[in-house]
């Protein structure tokens, strides 16, 4: 998902590594986090990741290996989808202190 000079809210394609979506600045940005989730729960974004700024997600053979985070109060989410509607679940991650 991008934000083109704060434009309307879209998604780009990926290098094709992972499936799924991911949405970074999570906390950052105010119009990210509720316009994915709106994308993922109207199904025109498939499920997938929410990160907050200082966070990151680390894959190995195209899982989720481990999250980390070097901001105490940042987090990731897996972002699953429910009929019409996106839920949040916080992942457990390590802090970089």
């Amino acid at each position: 998902m991008t934000d083109p000079l704060n434009g309307p809210l879209y998604a780009i394609d990926g290098l094709g590594f992972l499936s799924g979506s991911v949405c970074p600045h999570f906390d950052g940005e105010s119009k990210r986090r509720p316009s994915y989730l709106t994308a993922v729960g109207e199904g025109s974004m498939k499920e997938g990741y929410g990160v907050d700024d200082s966070a990151a997600i680390h894959f190995v053979n195209e899982q989720l290996s481990r999250t980390v985070r070097s901001r105490i109060d940042a987090a990731v989410y897996k972002i699953n989808r429910q009929e019409n509607s996106a839920f949040e679940e916080a992942i457990p991650s390590a802090y970089l202190n």
